[in-house]
């Protein structure tokens, strides 16, 4: 989600059945990006985000760069395609290495469509035993998002003015299931049947009946969508990222709501909300639903190695009468 008080905020939920061995990252200035297709960033900006640190290199989920960058990979299973390595057009970018790619080079949205007008993303592998995901890209700035998506009909990147993403299908048929909810309000109802019958709401919150609940990525990308547009927000940081994990919560998922089968359960692995302009992460993960935070400019931004944080992960619990 891309999300705009004073200052700019971008973060996700990852829903994901398995764990992984994650670290809130920084990836310094002069930490070496040696892309697969020969090029190499020595100097770039530095960016922080989740990632899974294989021999040094960040393998990102998410990640802003100082510039006020953000981009996010997000699963795309079965509608994913991308090109054999050595058949794309212009540069060729392994899919796991978009994100830094993208950090490293561009400082805005339309920097990033430019840049994608003469790349393609490969299923090249990082190395044996991470095969090529399947994913779509999010990546927002201060005033845009763009969707970036391979396909079996070639890369396109869409233009995303909602401010929301999540898994498959594609981004335009998320747009499109939209209209079938453009009926809920967070104003209460109003009688459309017939003036000769006195129609009132026996409740709160009845102009959201038609909001979807369940847990399919296309009723979660609608919540997303209505929370975030209706929602209202002091200009706090404090109450700015209150506001971001409230509206995240929204698509969340608990543990036991999505059964896969053989005791595996898709839930929120954690939720991150970075603030573009300071490069403060925040985040809670499933286990701890206090929010945590690492301030990326409060670390050596001119080394040459990531700069790793472990997730807090027990539950912290305020006892406000703890007895002494």
């Amino acid at each position: 989600m891309s999300f705009s008080t004073r200052d700019h905020y971008f973060g996700r939920n990852l829903d994901l059945d398995e764990v992984y061995d994650t670290r809130i990252t920084v990836s310094p200035r002069n930490l070496p990006f040696r892309f697969r297709c020969g090029e190499t960033s020595d100097r770039h900006p530095a960016m922080v985000g989740m990632a899974t640190v294989v021999n040094g290199y960040p393998l990102y989920f998410e990640a802003t760069s100082e510039r006020g960058l953000s981009a996010a990979s997000l699963q795309f299973s079965d509608c994913c395609v991308y090109a054999k390595k050595g058949t794309g057009r212009g540069t060729e970018v392994a899919s796991f290495e978009l994100i830094p790619w993208l950090l490293c080079r561009c400082g805005t949205v339309e920097e990033v469509r430019n840049l994608m007008t003469r790349t393609t993303v490969t299923d090249e592998t990082f190395g044996e035993g991470y095969p090529a995901a399947p994913l779509h890209w999010m990546v927002s700035d201060r005033t845009e998002s763009v969707v970036i998506e391979s396909t079996a009909d070639g890369l396109q990147v869409h233009d995303n003015h909602i401010g929301i993403m999540t898994n498959s299908p594609p981004f335009p048929h998320h747009v499109v299931n939209m209209v079938n909810h453009m009926g809920v309000s967070s104003k209460p109802p109003v009688n459309r049947f017939t003036g000769a019958v006195d129609l009132r709401p026996y409740c709160r919150g009845m102009g959201s009946i038609g909001l979807p609940g369940d847990m399919s990525s296309m009723s979660r990308f609608v919540r997303g969508a209505f929370a975030l547009h209706n929602s209202v927000c002091d200009e706090s940081e404090t109450g700015s990222v209150g506001q971001f994990f409230h509206i995240m919560g929204t698509t969340s998922q608990p543990r036991g709501c999505n059964d896969l089968g053989c005791r595996r359960y898709e839930l929120t692995q954690y939720t991150s909300c970075c603030n573009t302009d300071t490069g403060v992460y925040y985040y809670t993960t499933y286990g701890n639903r206090q929010i945590s935070a690492v301030d990326m400019h409060r670390t050596d931004l001119e080394g040459r190695a990531p700069i790793c944080y472990r997730p807090v992960t027990d539950q912290q619990v305020l006892m406000q009468n703890r007895a002494g």
